[in-house]
């Protein structure tokens, strides 16, 4: 199984440059960014860039310390699609699009996708190195803009 841990970062949330990491444990790594966004869609784009940047029928694994990320692609999501993409409440799901992205990349990938939380800041090799790059990768957009 290959293990790709990831981070988002948002310099001032919400609407504040942001960055996004994966780390894969065997060694590759890539990093992101926007001029604005949210902590939340920064996460997300990291698992949707982490999922897209390694196909093949290997099982992945991916670590975030982003609880929200978590649940929202692994056990929110099944009743989002079956409410037509809205929330328990009826109100639309924020991030949706993002969401949707994330879902096709994990049914377009010939291999299985699981997730696990990881806690965060709390000596993590790989979710510290991911973190660096999020917020380094956030801090570069925010002075490209």
């Amino acid at each position: 199984m290959m293990t790709v841990s990831t981070d988002g970062s948002c310099l001032k949330n919400p609407g504040g440059a942001i960055g996004w990491a994966w780390v894969n444990h065997s060694g590759d790594r890539s990093s992101g960014g926007a001029s604005s966004g949210t902590n939340q869609i920064a996460e997300l784009m990291a698992l949707l860039e982490a999922i897209r940047s390694h196909p093949g029928p290997e099982p992945l694994l991916v670590e975030s310390d982003s609880q929200y990320a978590i649940k929202c692609v692994s056990v929110w999501l099944a009743g989002w699609k079956r409410n037509g993409w809205r929330t328990a409440a009826g109100s639309p799901v924020k991030n949706a699009e993002l969401i949707q992205s994330i879902d096709a990349a994990i049914a377009d990938r010939e291999g299985p996708v699981r997730f696990q939380w990881v806690r965060g800041h709390a000596g993590n090799e790989f979710n510290e190195i991911a973190d660096e790059l999020a917020g380094t990768a956030a801090r570069v957009a925010a002075q490209a803009s």
